[in-house]
């Protein structure tokens, strides 16, 4: 997350480099060092892309109060 601000990063970006970190540290291959910034980059991703889903939760739910959306599995009678 350090090459790009957390404003101008896109979920789909987080959750790509989120995957890519996770493949890293499986592979076991990176130092001490190395692991623990990747695992350190990877938190503050998770969390990125935890608060970006929230956010879309919140909205959605917003929208079905609205009635400009229904939520799905309402069946109509």
């Amino acid at each position: 997350m350090s090459e790009q601000k957390s404003d101008e990063l896109k979920f789909e970006e987080a959750m790509v480099r989120l995957e890519e970190i996770v493949r890293l540290l499986e592979q076991g291959e990176a130092t001490l060092d190395e692991a623990l910034a990747l695992f350190e980059e990877g938190v503050k991703l998770a969390r990125f892309c935890n608060d970006k889903l929230d956010e879309a939760e919140a909205k959605i739910e917003i929208m079905v109060k609205e009635g400009s959306i229904e939520p799905l599995g309402v069946e109509e009678e």
